[in-house]
């Protein structure tokens, strides 16, 4: 039937298309469903205010999809260092050197439209996935059989759909799926800059009173910028006209970020955490922010959610029977349906706890640094100046943002782990 699939991904961004990309090699019949596709890509255009901080286990994912090579020729800035600090760069700060883990580079920093537009290309060429570029009308949801309507009124059935659809995730809400969900009082403003200086390779984030400062470097000699405060704060900053804007930054700013020229874009957001309760029923998964929302601080919620992409992939396509790993052990057989819950809930335990633990740390990262009391910033500020002086302890908490240590499937593993 030309409206059956065995498996609808509703959600066709980042996560949802790497998920696709992951199997554009399997048997298996698969739609994507995204009615905003991002416009084509020129080289001479501003950077987007939109950019993610991709790790090493994120860049190796999208190598093994086939598309890294896209990603690099279009735009991309490679960082080799990071640095924290509170206050005073010269007291107490915490640098994060790639050589340290014997690697060439941290990560990159990849404009979103740019990933997403490099993932839709290997879509096209696949012979198994078919892009719909509609909205979902209405998801009926039942074990083995679901039934997704278009907003062209077209239906399609499935065995198994996938919610990579976001935060406020229509797949979820149809699978009853429920959430735990708390706001941080914080809002966060992002702010491309021309900067006087040339592309660096440093990303760094300052802890201030009230609340980091943050430099991503872009190519060229632009610059992404994240301003974290009260959500009161971040809505005037966002009011002022770009060149009263600029002043601010400046005066507010370390001097570790040097001259900006101008503003050439910004953007506002809240921040909150949200779990849901389960990533899996019968025929349903969730992956990326349909499942999880985290603290951006250190920019892992799209690590973590293509590594989702990736486990659920492999689950998938060992229960398909398709390019079975020897080296993993099943809690199922191969022949058990790909959108058992039995299956599925092998994805579950191995992302669930490991996205839990992240989430975890980086709402202690917050409330620390949040956080005023005499005792608590000098211990925090011992702990950022214990840190830089003890190599082994840098070199664990490096290697686990990076990437390159921790549960990792297949996908996201480099030729020496």
């Amino acid at each position: 039937m030309e409206n059956k699939f065995d498996l609808i991904i509703v959600g066709g961004s980042m996560v949802g298309a790497t998920l696709a990309c992951a199997l554009a090699d399997s048997p298996l019949k698969i739609a994507i469903i995204e009615a905003h596709t991002p416009e084509a890509f020129d080289q001479q255009q501003s950077h987007d205010l939109r950019v993610s901080a991709l790790n090493i286990a994120s860049e190796q994912v999208l190598r093994n999809v086939g598309v890294w090579q896209s990603i690099l020729d279009k735009r991309s800035c490679v960082y080799r260092r990071l640095k924290t600090w509170e206050l005073d760069e010269s007291r107490a700060a915490t640098e994060f050197d790639c050589a340290d883990s014997q690697q060439d580079h941290l990560g990159y920093i990849i404009e979103n439209r740019v990933i997403q537009l490099a993932l839709l290309e290997r879509i096209q060429r696949a012979e198994n996935l078919h892009l719909f570029k509609n909205n979902v009308a209405s998801i009926d949801i039942q074990a083995g059989a679901s039934l997704l309507t278009l907003d062209n009124e077209k239906q399609l059935i499935t065995k198994l759909i996938v919610g990579a659809d976001g935060a406020n995730s229509m797949v979820r809400r149809a699978a009853g799926i429920g959430i735990h969900s708390w706001d941080y009082s914080q809002s966060a403003l992002v702010i491309n800059v021309e900067m006087a200086q040339g592309q660096q390779d440093i990303t760094w984030q300052q802890f201030t009173p009230s609340g980091p400062l943050a430099f991503l470097p872009l190519s060229g000699n632009s610059a992404s910028l994240v301003w974290y405060g009260e959500p009161d704060k971040i809505a005037r900053l966002s009011a002022l006209d770009n060149e009263t804007l600029c002043q601010q930054i400046m005066q507010q700013f370390p001097a570790a970020l040097g001259k900006v020229n101008k503003v050439l874009a910004k953007g506002a957001f809240p921040l909150k955490r949200q779990h849901a309760q389960q990533y899996v029923k019968p025929g349903v998964a969730l992956v990326g922010d349909a499942a999880h929302l985290i603290h951006p601080l250190a920019g892992q919620g799209v690590n973590i959610g293509i590594l989702d992409a990736a486990q659920l992939a492999q689950t998938i396509e060992q229960a398909a029977g398709d390019r079975i790993s020897s080296a993993d052990e099943y809690a199922y057989n191969s022949d058990d349906d790909f959108s058992s819950l039995a299956v599925l809930q092998d994805y579950e335990r191995k992302r669930r706890n490991h996205n839990l633990l992240v989430m975890q740390l980086m709402d202690s990262f917050y409330r620390v640094f949040s956080n005023q009391i005499a005792p608590l910033k000098a211990l925090r500020n011992i702990g950022l100046g214990v840190a830089q002086r003890i190599p082994f302890a840098r070199k664990k908490a490096m290697q686990l943002a990076m990437g390159i240590t921790g549960p990792l499937p297949p996908l996201a593993r480099t030729s020496n782990q």
